[in-house]
């Protein structure tokens, strides 16, 4: 996985007021954690940060090599948490966390299903169940994704995770028998009539009352 240069500030004072003051400079409130250190207050450029995640073929799962701007200091970090404001669909704030590129971290990567299923071509439905799973491994070997072809599955079959391709240095960390994907037939409702009752005879209907007997 390649690794993103990213210019970071210290961010000495803090708030709300800060806060706003930072983005309207076109900057945001960050933070950097982890990594058995104190957390540090810092700002980054949002056009910056945006455009890198944007054209990063990792997206927001890419490793930032975090350069304190008027310093020497730098720093391996991932982004754990991007705060996004509801209305303007912007980022406010961003949380990144510290990695060791010889420490394993704990990732969630995307599930992709390849193909369209036998099972469906046939008229069956598609459930999907997972599509992320839970991985163990070094910072250099994360995953954009785990694909897995689906062109053969059939009706009433199952992909669990048990199925997928595992590269040398994941570990997985959720169930292996977990199912990620199944094809289900369409099952038509039956009615069935009450006991006793023929189609198109009414009931007996059965008085209540004392019973009359004949002269």
């Amino acid at each position: 996985m390649a690794e993103l240069t990213l210019e970071v500030s210290r961010r000495e004072k803090t708030g709300k007021e800060i806060a706003k003051k930072l983005r309207k400079d076109g900057r945001i409130p960050a933070i950097v954690y982890g990594g058995h250190r104190d957390p540090v207050p810092v700002t980054v450029d949002l056009k910056t940060v945006s455009e890198l995640v944007k054209k990063s073929e990792h997206g927001v799962r890419s490793i930032f090599l975090l350069k304190m701007a008027d310093s020497d200091q730098q720093r391996h970090a991932m982004i754990k948490e991007i705060t996004i404001n509801p209305i303007s669909r912007k980022m406010i704030h961003i949380d990144f966390v510290r990695v060791m590129m010889d420490e394993k971290v704990r990732v969630v990567v995307p599930i992709h299903l390849l193909g369209t299923a036998k099972g469906v071509k046939e008229g069956g439905l598609l459930d999907w169940q997972m599509r992320e799973i839970h991985l163990e491994c070094l910072p250099g070997q994360i995953p954009d994704s785990l694909d897995h072809d689906i062109t053969d599955l059939a009706f009433n079959h199952f992909v669990r995770v048990s199925d997928l391709k595992i590269a040398d240095g994941l570990r997985v960390l959720d169930d292996v028998e977990r199912v990620i994907a199944s094809v289900h037939g369409h099952k038509e409702e039956e009615v069935v009539a009450p006991t006793g009752v023929q189609a198109g005879v009414e009931p007996e209907v059965v008085k209540k009352g004392k019973t009359e007997t004949p002269a």
